[in-house]
């Protein structure tokens, strides 16, 4: 059976924005041609670049690939959330939509309408809401799910014991519980509680990887390659500039030296053979970028170039 275990999901955040059509739909299809299933979206992408100040313009651009696809949609699987989009054009975070059972309910329907599908393999939680009843919440999600519309269901940027009391009261009422957790997780790690520039981004922490693999809940991450900051470190932010990113970036160069690949394709081979097993998230702008990274699901870590790696991880 496929599962979100597959290998890597694309990012399709500027789809429709800083992306146009034409280029989108080259990355698609070279996607799906390299064995790509997952494609990976939300109601909010990508607003702030927008003219309109509103999302919908990624799912809107997958729907037109679909719809001028035939048959496609048996071949791919469809992740996107709700609770980010502004329901004021541009102001953000003070209109976000959040998690209220109507927003909801409301904004799958028209999640649905611009991708052209009668449901979606995966429906996010894409932020916290804790002005809404966390009970409210995990019926309405359970109740799309009941009727078909959502095959899965996961919690995005959500803390692990927030996570937890969901899956609890889902069971509690028998409905459809998180089974998937989607955080912002790669080889190099922030400053322990210093603040990110991105607004809303929740870090996978030691205790949330260990809390995922016990209970066998899926893992997405998010940021995988930092916004290109492994192939060009003036990109790396603030929280990452410290002595343990330089050692780990030598663990990387020696590691990928000796194996003849990227930094960037050591690092989605690390994920992808974790413990627990992770789903990265990647966006790309062109086609030699998406190849590059496809590339990784052919690349092997051996156990002594995961020790190196490792080794870092363990100071």
């Amino acid at each position: 059976m496929t599962t979100d275990t597959d290998g890597i999901a694309l990012g399709t955040m500027y789809f429709g924005t800083r992306l146009d059509q034409a280029t989108s739909f080259a990355i698609l299809d070279r996607f799906v041609e390299r064995g790509g299933r997952w494609l990976d979206t939300a109601d909010n992408y990508a607003f702030w670049t927008d003219g309109s100040g509103l999302g919908g313009a990624s799912e809107t651009v997958i729907g037109a690939w679909l719809q001028s696809n035939p048959g496609v949609r048996e071949e791919v699987l469809l992740s996107t959330k709700v609770g980010a989009d502004p329901t004021v054009a541009g102001v953000w975070p003070e209109s976000m939509e959040g998690l209220r059972p109507d927003t909801i309910r409301d904004a799958l329907a028209r999640s649905l309408a611009r991708l052209g599908t009668d449901h979606v393999d995966l429906y996010w939680a894409h932020v916290e809401d804790r002005s809404v009843d966390l009970d409210a919440q995990v019926e309405a999600f359970g109740a799309l799910a009941a009727d078909g519309r959502v095959r899965r269901l996961g919690a995005s940027n959500h803390a692990t014991w927030r996570v937890e009391r969901a899956r609890s009261l889902a069971r509690s009422r028998g409905v459809e519980p998180f089974t998937a957790v989607q955080l912002r997780h790669t080889y190099l790690q922030p400053i322990p509680f210093a603040p990110l520039p991105d607004q809303g981004h929740v870090v996978a922490t030691p205790e949330a990887l260990d809390y995922t693999g016990s209970e066998g809940l899926a893992v997405w991450a998010y940021s995988t390659l930092l916004t290109g900051a492994y192939t060009r470190e003036e990109r790396l932010q603030e929280p990452y500039r410290h002595a343990d990113t330089r050692r780990r970036l030598a663990a990387l160069d020696r590691v990928a030296a000796q194996l003849g690949a990227t930094r960037n394709q050591v690092v989605l081979a690390w994920l992808l053979g974790s413990t627990p097993q992770v789903t990265p998230i990647v966006g790309v702008s062109g086609i030699s970028q998406l190849d590059e990274t496809m590339d990784a699901l052919e690349l092997h870590l051996g156990a002594d170039a995961r020790a190196v790696l490792d080794e870092e991880v363990a100071r």
